[in-house]
């Protein structure tokens, strides 16, 4: 049994059990606790759930595409990664150049209709095919606003020099020559522009802290979608820990996560209980090419799970 994996089932079932039932902005409705926090030995495994398949190739491609400093959806696309279609599509289907059918009830009415899904899927593959085949487009409907990636690798600086501030780089500089420094620091949260996301960064913050050879990181969510995203999110700080690990010489400690209103979607409850009643199976194991000596240099041939054995995955609608 893994105990990594066993923490975040006791935590469903936490939330299940005590969560507070909150209305929120996608109209869906939310059973949610605030101020949680879960701690991962990554010397135990990679804590990729298998109580439920998780496509580690959505999360490897998501992280380079955050590394790369990338707010467009485009390379996530060309990599068949859709999590992040639905902010940019809504952006198209509630614009005025937009002259398809009505799509913008699509939370209310995906869980029932049919015919409804079948005509939002086919104007979601024209978004798609536009976002990959035409450059106006792409620049046009593309882009996700500065969360993350932009954030990490381009902070536009507000001092009178201008400029921007590469974190990561940074980070990674610090950790090797001041790896006591309580300032380790990677913010993806802009005061003045991040709120203007279509969806404002979830994971904001993440410290990073060295001891006896080891490379821990906390991660500070201000939101956490405990079914679908929260394993995401697990799984793609613990792979940057191991990537920054193999930059600076270390080895990986413990991945912490601590969660502001975390919560499962009412529609995600049968598919909570499903997975907490499920057996586990030992966690795999993470590859990463040593040879390659930048982080910005990794490529999705470059980063491999090893030995993953899961039960089946269970689907659920994203609340956008």
């Amino acid at each position: 049994m893994s105990q990594n994996e066993q923490t975040y089932l006791d935590m469903a079932a936490k939330i299940l059990n005590e969560g507070h039932y909150k209305d929120d902005r996608t109209g869906t409705g939310t059973y949610s606790i605030f101020g949680t926090q879960m701690r991962f030995d990554l010397q135990e495994g990679f804590p990729l759930l298998t109580t439920k398949k998780v496509f580690f190739k959505l999360i490897k491609s998501e992280l380079l595409w955050f590394l790369r400093g990338d707010n467009n959806i485009r390379f996530l696309l060309q990599n068949n990664n859709h999590i992040w279609d639905e902010w940019a599509f809504k952006n198209w289907i509630e614009s005025d150049e937009y002259s398809g059918p009505d799509m913008t009830d699509f939370g209310l009415r995906s869980q029932t209709d049919s015919q409804f899904n079948a005509l939002y899927q086919e104007q979601k593959d024209i978004f798609v095919d536009k976002i990959l085949n035409d450059d106006d487009f792409m620049e046009k409907y593309g882009y996700i606003g500065e969360v993350y990636g932009k954030l990490w690798r381009s902070w536009a600086s507000v001092l009178p020099e201008g400029g921007t501030t590469d974190q990561v780089s940074n980070l990674i500089d610090q950790i090797k020559n001041n790896p006591n420094s309580r300032r380790l620091i990677l913010s993806a949260w802009n005061a003045e522009t991040t709120p203007q996301a279509p969806l404002p960064s979830c994971h904001v913050l993440s410290q990073y802290y060295v001891s006896d050879g080891k490379l821990s990181a906390q991660l500070y969510q201000r939101s956490g979608d405990f079914f679908l995203g929260v394993p995401f999110n697990i799984a793609s700080y613990s792979l940057l820990i191991h990537m920054i690990a193999a930059q600076t010489g270390l080895e990986v400690g413990d991945f912490v996560h601590t969660i502001g209103d975390t919560h499962i979607y009412k529609n995600h409850i049968d598919q909570v209980k499903e997975q907490i009643s499920r057996p586990m199976h030992p966690l795999p194991k993470l590859w990463l090419n040593p040879e390659v000596k930048s982080i910005f240099d990794y490529t999705m041939d470059d980063i491999k799970i090893l030995d993953y054995e899961s039960e089946p995955a269970i689907r659920g609608a994203v609340a956008v």
